[in-house]
């Protein structure tokens, strides 16, 4: 398989607000194999956000533009009421969308639109921030229990001052099969056997599955030429790529080069893990904290309108 490489200039700006400009070079495939391939293996690292949580992040700000369209993955599952409770206080977003999904407990949410729920044990909310949204999220366990995941996905520009939304997906609403013998999948966004998830009109086009695979058995997924794809093992131990001996286990992402085919078996009984795929923008990106655009210019501007109080723009 021959490589070639091109330079691309992925602009930064960072929670410290300084601006920095990566040069990053991405492989050109100039011959696909069917089945993709592991370019990349992450262990997500620990770290502190919002008022004190303690989460584990598998990828984000460093890792521009590797996952394009998608931006971070949080693990927020926790043990200890300590490491969750502080939660996320009021914030703003702009320019993004952000998709929480509770595996335990629960988080109670509101914005400044008015709108306010419980993301509960399950459920799904696909929140399209676009021209900005200021917001919190304050985790609530249940019987002592709490975890979810948090996935940004970028906007590209001709979207980025869209209208916020949201679409709030409860459990009962998605689909549950059985893929083949031994493989079952959630089905959050994207199809699987002509069955399609709830979350619809996304623009990266994405995928969003929890799947869990018995012993002995093989998934295998068909994905788009071109599309971002990667994993992230929530439970068990498996092997990501076909005859590559080598195992992910909880806390590890896979990102796969490009095909047509996605292999993967597990190693111990059961295997349990994310699968995410969509279409990259290939835009740059100007990233301040909550804050994602193009460039430092439109950064600047909205933490302007944030201070001065226009940041929220009137919906017609």
């Amino acid at each position: 398989m021959a490589l070639n490489f091109l330079s691309k200039t992925v602009v930064l700006f960072g929670h410290d607000q300084h601006l920095n400009a990566v040069s990053v070079y991405l492989p050109v495939i100039a011959h696909m194999s069917a089945i993709r391939k592991v370019v990349k293996i992450l262990k997500a690292k620990e770290t502190i956000e919002g008022a004190g949580v303690r989460l584990h992040r598998a990828f984000g700000y460093y890792e521009v533009p590797n996952f394009d369209p998608f931006l971070m993955l949080d693990d927020f599952r926790a043990d200890r009421p300590e490491d969750y409770l502080p939660g996320f206080p009021w914030h703003p977003h702009r320019g993004i969308e952000t998709v929480t999904y509770m595996f335990e407990g629960k988080v109670e949410h509101c914005d400044s639109m008015g709108n306010a729920g419980i993301v509960g044990a399950g459920d799904v909310q696909w929140m399209t921030a676009g021209s900005g949204i200021i917001h919190q999220e304050m985790p609530k366990p249940v019987k002592g229990r709490m975890g979810g995941f948090q996935l940004w996905v970028n906007l590209p520009r001709v979207n980025k001052m869209m209208d916020p939304r949201y679409q709030e997906i409860k459990h009962e609403q998605i689909p549950t099969i059985e893929i083949s013998e031994g493989v079952t999948g959630k089905i959050i966004c994207g199809s699987i056997n002509s069955i399609v998830g709830p979350v619809h009109d996304i623009i990266a086009d994405p995928e969003y599955f929890d799947i869990t695979i018995e012993e002995g058995v093989t998934f295998s997924h068909p994905v788009k030429n071109g599309y971002t794809v990667f994993t992230y093992v929530i439970n068990g131990e498996g092997e990501f790529e076909p005859n590559s001996n080598q195992y992910l286990h909880n806390h590890e992402l896979a990102l796969f080069g490009d095909g047509t085919n996605v292999q993967i078996r597990p190693n111990k009984y059961p295997l349990r893990f994310l699968f995410f795929s969509g279409k990259p923008i290939g835009e740059p990106v100007a990233w301040g904290g909550p804050i994602v655009m193009n460039t430092q210019a439109e950064l600047t501007q909205a933490f302007r309108e944030y201070q001065d109080g226009t940041f929220i723009k009137i919906q017609d």
